[in-house]
């Protein structure tokens, strides 16, 4: 932490036990947290970075999105033709898409496109000393940099998670009924048997968790970054791993609060 009880770059870069590097990626997200709700608030970067995530991650979103939703599809109606009741493949693929496969695609895409891109720009911006640039000037780089960030992948995700969601029921759908003969009035009547309300708002939730961490540890791997290229490489690796790993967990979290939520 740098005078003043504000996280530091500079100083984070010296951390190199686990547990600094947890607890400076934590320091990191207070005051992105912090700054998200004081002025002034950066418009500009804000749309420009949630565009800058759209643009990278819309396509993968589509062509991740449409394999998911075959394969829950396919395996699913086998399953339901063996017990007789094909007729349910609308609640199993409704249910299946938005409480599992929306979220799980959002994982992959945001993680895996979005923030290595993120990352890789501020590890760049860093080994060229922008960042301390801005620090010598009076800018602070969460505020200006991460702030935006974090927010524009939250959102982001949020609405991939969505378009994933409609995916998902209309490939189900199609599918079901073209490929595997399903009754489409069954389909259409069954989508809302297990879906409900409540398994949309865990869904979005997930999501917009999902984005937000994925935005902060992007942002706080490339901020840290020291040396060269290589480093911004090797950077941009780790928010892969790091990413996958926060976002499952928080995936089982949320998944277990839902499900006691519901029973209750």
């Amino acid at each position: 932490m740098a005078p003043g009880g504000k996280w530091s770059p500079a100083i984070a870069r010296g951390y190199r036990t686990p547990l600094q590097m947890v607890g400076g990626l934590f320091a990191m997200s207070a005051d992105a947290i912090k700054f998200a709700f004081r002025r002034p608030f950066q418009t500009r970067e804000f749309f420009e970075q949630s565009w800058f995530i759209v643009r990278v991650s819309m396509v993968p979103t589509l062509l991740v999105a449409i394999p998911f939703t075959v394969l829950v599809s396919f395996t699913l109606n086998i399953l339901l033709r063996e017990l007789g009741a094909a007729d349910l493949s609308g609640a199993g693929a409704a249910f299946g898409a938005v409480t599992q496969v929306g979220p799980m695609v959002t994982v992959l895409i945001v993680a895996g496109s979005g923030a290595t891109a993120m990352c890789a720009d501020l590890g760049s911006r860093t080994i060229r000393e922008e960042i301390d640039a801005m620090q010598v000037l009076g800018i602070d780089p969460v505020q200006r940099l991460v702030t935006p960030r974090m927010l524009a992948s939250g959102l982001v995700a949020l609405l991939l998670n969505n378009l994933v969601c409609i995916i998902g029921i209309l490939g189900g759908y199609a599918f079901s009924v073209f490929v595997q003969d399903v009754n489409p009035g069954a389909f259409a009547a069954g989508i809302t048997l297990l879906t409900g309300i409540n398994e949309v708002i865990i869904s979005s939730i997930k999501a917009l968790l999902f984005g937000l961490v994925a935005g902060l540890v992007a942002c706080y791997r490339g901020l840290i970054v020291t040396g060269g290229a290589k480093a911004v490489g090797n950077a941009v690796n780790e928010t892969v791993v790091y990413a996958f790993m926060s976002l499952f967990v928080i995936n089982v979290v949320v998944t277990a609060i839902g499900i006691q939520m519901t029973v209750r």
